[in-house]
């Protein structure tokens, strides 16, 4: 599906047949057997030209439905401002449009600070300027991504339930490529352009099609299952850049596009669902993980090499619920995945040479030990012979244990950290845990895992770490000659969310996985710093 190439070849004003007919971009067709119908069915992308009163040329484009309803043969779901075919960028309002409509869309997270609906209007100038900066090929996958996302509004929501799955079936399953991450490059760059908010809200409606989109090939609607195997890229997002002093990496993922390593499913090698489980895992694919890790580095340059230092700066997990205000999960508003292991890892790319040694710093200890030491003394003086002196002391010691356990390690020239989440009982970490025969304990130990002082988790169900929790930092030694080039240097991230039940009564637990990667820049040029 290429639709953009097809918008950018729409023949000019005078070349338009004088009929002013649409022209057509057939978005899906399917045969009556496709879906067990009656008759053909099809989702059309029209084109249609006018005139203004200034002799100046305009085109509209429709989404139309074809054969979906008997009394109605064509239906016209969607219609788009006018776009001037005299200016020099004719179609960048249908951009702007189309995104403005999906931000507004987008499912709003839980006391959420920034409600989609007090986003103003996207500037163009961003989207004027990517446009210029990128070949047709190029932003054709980004403009198909934001056709689709606005199609699934368009046909999940605001159409008959048959649209619906005809959209999951013929559109998006054939085309599930354009949401993975191998469009990293023009997304990132939209990003950093457009800025933060804009992006958690694309973000947010990405993942939510995304989740309903598992759903439904999970429990075999439509025929998804057997014939739309995940891709093999992830169905997520992840970039990597370098500002002011930090590298940071951002990643999000729908929490059930995530890689399945630990479930109370699988038994006998097969994945059992209980029917009381539906409403709870129903509610738990609706999360994303969003992530951010910014590890602040340095340069030191000296006569004889060059000393690049990093350290962990902050590491921010969430978990955000994909719904929407007063449509709420009910007694499962407080479940989701919390996050029960952290590996970061940063270092020069593959192959290079001109490192001549790393220095870690240490492994934070996971247990703290405080001691309390009291001396009394008593005695009795006087004109007594044999006087009377009394000493007693006591000793008293408390033993703290940290959640999390922070590791350093080295893998080549890549500096690893490693934050492990254990119970703070039994010591066991929780992302390899599995029940024995009746062990509740570990599950007990991290219900109400929101509430409370000693809560390990925010109020929202997320984490933060800054850099003074994550043990010491790490230094590379390279040689004098690499001084005034600009390196790649790379950067990874891989995160693993577990779930056990927080408020209701369920023996339902599962760990899921997910790892982003990416490289950044690293200027070695004196004055820089």
């Amino acid at each position: 599906m290429d639709i953009w190439s097809w918008i950018c070849e729409l023949p000019s004003s005078n070349e338009w047949d004088e009929s002013h007919s649409p022209l057509i971009f057939q978005l899906a067709n399917s045969k009556p057997s496709a879906l067990k119908t009656s008759a053909s069915q099809s989702i059309q992308l029209r084109a249609n030209r006018t005139s203004g009163s200034n002799s100046d040329d305009f085109v509209t484009f429709s989404v139309c439905l074809l054969g979906f309803d008997s009394e109605n043969p064509e239906t016209a779901l969607w219609v788009s401002d006018t776009c001037p075919l005299s200016s020099e960028k004719p179609f960048l309002p249908l951009i702007l449009q189309l995104l403005q409509e999906q931000v507004s869309r987008s499912p709003t997270a839980q006391n959420s600070t920034c409600p989609n609906s007090q986003l103003k209007q996207i500037k163009p100038d961003p989207v004027s300027w990517i446009l210029d900066s990128h070949s047709p090929e190029s932003f054709s996958s980004f403009f198909n991504l934001i056709f689709l996302t606005r199609l699934f509004w368009l046909c999940v929501f605001d159409a008959p339930s048959e649209v619906g799955s005809f959209y999951f079936y013929s559109l998006l399953a054939p085309n599930l490529e354009t949401l993975t991450s191998k469009h990293t490059l023009i997304l990132k760059t939209f990003f950093v352009s457009v800025g933060v908010d804009v992006e958690l809200c694309f973000m947010r409606t990405l993942g939510y099609m995304l989740a309903k989109w598992l759903i439904l090939r999970e429990v075999g609607v439509v025929g998804l299952q057997s014939l739309t195997p995940l891709p093999s890229q992830s169905l997520g997002f992840s970039y990597a850049m370098e500002s002011h002093g930090l590298w940071v990496l951002k990643g999000y993922a729908p929490v059930w596009a995530m890689t399945l390593t630990r479930s109370s499913r699988r038994k006998n090698g097969y994945n059992i669902v209980e029917a009381k489980e539906s409403v709870l895992r129903y509610a738990l694919a609706h999360q994303q993980l969003e992530a951010v890790v910014q590890l602040e580095y340095t340069i030191k340059f000296t006569d004889g090499f060059v000393l690049v230092n990093a350290r962990v700066d902050n590491i921010r997990i969430h978990v955000a619920k994909l719904g929407f205000n007063g449509n709420e999960d009910g007694d499962y508003v407080d479940e989701r995945h919390f996050p029960s292991r952290i590996r970061v890892w940063v270092g020069p790319e593959v192959g290079s040479t001109y490192v001549t040694g790393l220095s870690l710093g240490r492994s934070t200890d996971n247990a703290e030990r405080e001691m309390e030491m009291q001396r009394v003394m008593k005695g009795s003086f006087g004109n007594l012979k044999v006087p009377k002196v009394k000493a007693m002391a006591r000793v008293a010691t408390r033993t703290r244990v940290k959640n999390w356990r922070w590791d350093q390690d080295a893998e080549g020239n890549v500096a690893l950290f490693d934050a492990i989440l254990c119970d703070n009982n039994t010591g066991v970490e929780v992302a390899t845990w599995k029940p024995s025969n009746g062990d509740s304990q570990m599950k007990n130990n991290f219900q109400k895992r929101y509430a409370g002082a000693n809560r390990p988790f925010t109020k929202a169900g997320g984490l933060v770490f800054a850099g003074d929790e994550c043990g010491g930092g790490v230094g590379w030694r390279l040689g004098k000659e690499m001084e005034g080039s600009v390196l790649k240097w790379r950067i990874g991230c891989q995160v693993w969310l577990s779930y056990w039940p927080n408020g209701v009564k369920s023996s339902y637990f599962e760990t899921r996985r997910v790892e982003w990667s990416d490289e950044v820049d690293l200027p070695l040029i004196v004055g820089k710093f």
